[in-house]
């Protein structure tokens, strides 16, 4: 496989010379700066095979790059051997990114400016303002174009836009109409002295809209555009009533159609910034350089509405994340019906290994997806479940293959992380799980790890604290026995959306957004060692209010996942008398709310599972 992605390499090598491009950047995102892209913008893997969520590739005349973080470290160096696609490290000490390490380069063939070729459509504007800072901060000249689907004539079976079924979801399931979120932005157009908005992030459209869809594998997304003004809003999509897939996409399409949305082909979106569709008078328009893309922004710059950009965030991912009432009821009823599930699943996968069933890593995660399809209001997984065993566990994003994945055996560490999507919530839990004796560091990384997950749940903080404020409670146990995990501790939690969301999150880089009551966050502190076993405990926070005294309003967190811990790997005088009394506690009221809904013999296994240590 090697020679076939030093060939593509080689390809666009061509097209460089042929154009005197002096660098090509591409990134693995998508026009709407999607953590998760559909297949037709897979253009990382397609050139490198490099299949993980976050990497960017840099291709020069005599080098060819990947950058990635450090939950991929040992997936890239595994996947980019023989193609002479060098790793270059993240979220480390002495990481370079692209942009400095762009300007840092002597490129032989260039003149007096640099000339670097991306595929403006898959970078945001923020990402190309950080290569031009680069570049002038190195006092050098650099010239950036923009080609659309740059790759689109080398890679000749790129798949299409995707095109799946819409849903509409109403007050009682979201607990805001919108007409109300519409009312809403329009009431920040005018604070910000603005006539329009144009958004172009997947799960702010979604929300905004109340709709969903299916046309990212995992993320209930709909592929689109949308353009706010003070009067009409136009979503730029390409599924609309005559052209919808099945009936309830075309009911969906004429209910949103009759609360004022205007519906046009995905396609339409350059025309109207070009001026060539007729749209009201506008002079200002606002839109966040950080996932709006880069030929977009240009179109809006040069071309026919002659209105001026305001760049900032956009206002929407900070109103998503703090849940309403129904919201949170919602991911409640999410986890408890998960929870269920993942019991069941628990017991299975213990009573299959006692009666000596080959089990690999493939067969429990399809058991897992099974147990979950069976829940009603299910609509898919919130991503790809990882099913991985002793040292395949060590790679955080691990991807547990068809064929050929482990088996499972009846000692040692198994993890597996998964999620369900659901009509009325997300999930996102992470065990493992000892499958019979464990070696004396096993037990040792499983309990601190556990440790550090149970100092962050219990934590009460003053409100205005930021998640990277108290990051370090998940991580204290660990670094006091010089161990450490390379990815963050907390993400944000969508509700009924993607299973990434911000602003909030919990990890060492420095975030200022404070957590607020009613942000959903995880926490999920992890160890990896290569070639040996990966820990890692996760679940569910929701942020919520605590009292105010005389030093101020508290805030702290209620644990929303319901799933028990497996206290037969633990080393229990590693445990404080506080977190043993956590623990406890937490395992019990799982074994009180789960059991009246399990069948008699789980509800009798998982009373052994939860008795206080």
């Amino acid at each position: 496989m090697g020679n076939l992605y030093r060939a593509r390499i080689e390809a666009i090598r061509e097209m460089m010379r042929e154009h005197g491009w002096d660098a090509v950047v591409l990134s693995g995102s998508d026009p709407h700066s999607s953590e998760y892209p559909a297949e037709r913008w897979k253009q990382v893997e397609w050139i490198s095979g490099f299949t993980g969520e976050a990497g960017d590739i840099v291709i020069t005349l005599d080098h060819a790059g990947l950058w990635t973080d450090t939950r991929y470290f040992i997936q890239a160096s595994r996947q980019l051997f023989g193609t002479g696609i060098e790793l270059h490290k993240l979220r480390i000490p002495e990481a370079v990114p692209i942009p400095e390490w762009l300007a840092a380069e002597d490129f032989p063939s260039a003149g007096e400016t640099v000339t670097i070729a991306v595929d403006g459509l898959c970078q945001s504007v923020s990402a190309i303002d950080n290569i031009s800072s680069a570049f002038e901060s190195e006092g050098k000249d650099v010239t950036i174009i923009s080609v659309p689907d740059l790759i689109s004539g080398l890679w000749k079976d790129r798949p299409e836009i995707p095109v799946s079924p819409v849903i509409t979801l109403g007050d009682e399931e979201v607990g805001e109409s919108r007409e109300k979120k519409l009312i809403w932005i329009r009431k920040f157009l005018m604070a910000k002295g603005c006539d329009a908005i144009l958004l172009s992030s997947l799960d702010e459209i979604a929300w905004l809209l109340n709709v969903r869809g299916s046309d990212i594998e995992y993320n209930p997304l709909v592929i689109s555009y949308l353009l706010v003004t003070m009067e009409t809003a136009e979503w730029y999509v390409r599924k609309y009533p005559f052209t919808a897939p099945d009936e309830e996409s075309k009911d969906s399409f004429y209910e949103i159609a009759a609360d004022g949305v205007v519906i046009k082909d995905y396609s339409d979106l350059e025309l109207t910034l070009g001026g060539m569709l007729e749209i009201e008078s506008l002079e200002r328009i606002f839109v966040d350089p950080s996932t709006l893309n880069y030929h977009v922004y240009k179109l809006l710059l040069d071309n026919g509405l002659g209105a001026s950009v305001a760049e900032g965030p956009s206002p929407v991912p900070l109103r998503k994340s703090v849940k309403n009432k129904v919201e949170i009821d919602g991911m409640r009823e999410a986890h408890l019906e998960d929870g269920i599930a993942m019991e069941k699943f628990l017991w299975w996968l213990e009573n299959q290994l006692v009666l000596g069933e080959r089990i690999d890593e493939w067969d429990a995660a399809r058991k897992l997806d099974s147990l979950r399809a069976q829940i009603p209001g299910y609509r898919g997984n919130s991503f790809e479940t990882i099913s991985a065993y002793g040292e395949n566990a060590a790679l955080p994003h691990y991807v547990t293959p068809r064929t050929g994945s482990a088996i499972l055996e009846r000692r040692g560490l198994y993890l597996v992380d998964s999620g369900g999507q659901y009509l009325f919530g997300t999930t996102d839990l992470t065990r493992t799980i000892p499958l019979g004796p464990c070696s004396a560091l096993e037990k040792e990384d499983y309990t601190l790890v556990l440790k550090g997950h149970i100092d962050l749940a219990k934590a009460v903080f003053p409100k205005g604290t930021a998640g990277c404020q108290i990051d370090a409670l998940a991580r204290n146990p660990l670094w006091a026995a010089k161990r450490n995990f390379g990815h963050g501790t907390g993400h944000g939690v969508g509700y009924f959306l993607c299973v990434h969301e911000g602003p909030q999150d919990i990890r060492q880089n420095f975030n200022s957004q404070p957590l607020l009551p009613g942000m959903i966050t995880s926490d999920e502190p992890g160890i990896y060692r290569e070639g040996f076993h990966g820990v890692r405990h996760e679940n569910l926070l929701l942020c919520r209010e605590e009292g105010t005294n005389e030093f101020g309003s508290w805030l702290s967190f209620e644990t929303l996942t319901l799933c028990h811990y497996d206290t037969s790997a633990i080393v229990p005088g590693l445990l404080s008398e506080e977190e043993k009394d956590w623990l406890n506690a937490y395992n019990e009221r799982v074994f009180r709310t789960l059991s009246p809904s399990l069948p008699g013999e789980i509800s009798r296994w998982l009373r052994e599972k939860t008795k206080n240590i």
